[in-house]
């Protein structure tokens, strides 16, 4: 099936959202025993539901090991689902085909966290960010070394760069190189998984731009997935704050960090440094550690370190629930 054909396969029934994903559930077996048999599940991610505006950011944040990574793999179908619904503009991606995903993939891309390890030490800058270029033959032959120049300038690279190596450029000049090569596809929506995570803090302030640069000019959809809740306020137009596989917060930008609502979401805001010295900010210090994602706590997973936590708690798991125009949140106390 050509390219062409996916993007007209199904009518994107809310035109606002490029992505949709609804109970989306992904569970990792865990086996043991001397015949191996299945003994219970990693519940990585436990039935979340969020859509993406086209053209906007969202991002997504939690502690290690919440299930922010997984979601963005299952999303991209890196990973297979469980169990729920992931459209991207219409479109079910667990259900195509292999032909079809092939076909699908150029539209839907991903930035990794470390820049240094995802890409190959043994080809140089230029067939780095053009090979599936060329491989898909987006551009004409003649039209090639052209379009990949212009992609490079667009991230901040020199055409001289087309013959180095990565391991003769900085994070910042690799995670650069990783953003051309997405952008060489010419992708509709990007998972940025932790982009700056492994970069200075003023060279981070440099790919932040550069993102939201790239996503003006060519109008992209980012799910922004990241632990420096500075930068997500930053970047972000929507924010999801994720614990132990389930979203328990989500609203736009300016609601979510002006207004937390959930414990959670307030313990994690009250983390962010401020500019001001004499500010003294409340810090919320969460006891306990965070439960095994293999064996959760019953009713709110959230409970056993919750220091809001009543008895409904214990036995009742919270749905999401709409306090205010586009502010949703899961917790009791609402």
């Amino acid at each position: 099936m050509t390219e062409a054909r996916v993007k007209m396969m199904v009518p994107n029934r809310s035109r606002d959202n490029i992505i949709q994903v609804q109970n989306l559930k992904k569970y990792y077996p865990i086996s043991g025993g001397l015949l191996g048999r299945v003994k219970g599940y990693v519940k990585a991610v436990d039935d979340v539901s969020f859509n993406i505006r086209k053209g906007s950011t969202m991002g997504l944040v939690g502690e290690s090991g919440c299930g922010k990574t997984t979601i963005g793999k299952t999303i991209l179908r890196l990973t297979d689902k469980t169990q729920g619904s992931v459209k991207f503009d219409g479109i079910e991606i667990h259900d195509l085909s292999r032909q079809d995903l092939r076909a699908l993939r150029p539209r839907i891309q991903i930035i990794f966290q470390d820049p240094y390890s995802s890409l190959s030490p043994r080809m140089p800058v230029g067939e780095i960010i053009g090979e599936a270029v060329r491989e898909r033959k987006l551009v004409p032959l003649e039209e090639f070394d052209d379009y990949i120049t212009k992609i490079m300038e667009d991230c901040g690279l020199k055409e001289y760069h087309k013959d180095r190596y990565p391991h003769e450029f900085s994070g910042g000049q690799r995670q650069r190189i990783c953003i051309a090569r997405a952008l060489a596809l010419n992708p509709e929506f990007i998972v940025c998984d932790e982009p700056v995570s492994a970069l200075d803090v003023s060279i981070q302030a440099q790919i932040i731009n550069l993102l939201k640069d790239l996503q003006e000019k060519y109008n992209l959809t980012y799910l922004f997935i990241s632990h420096d809740l500075s930068v997500v306020e930053h970047i972000s137009d929507t924010v999801g704050v994720m614990y132990l596989g389930n979203l328990v917060e989500y609203s736009n930008k300016e609601t979510i960090f002006n207004n937390p609502l959930h414990p959670y979401t307030k313990a994690l805001f009250s983390a962010i440094p401020v500019q001001d010295p004499d500010a003294k900010g409340e810090r919320i210090i969460l006891e306990g550690s965070i439960p095994s994602p293999s064996n959760p706590p019953s009713g709110c997973k959230f409970h056993t370190r919750c220091s809001y936590c009543m008895d409904v708690c214990r036995e009742v798991v919270p749905e999401m629930r709409m306090v205010e125009e586009g502010h949703e949140v899961a917790c009791h106390l609402y």
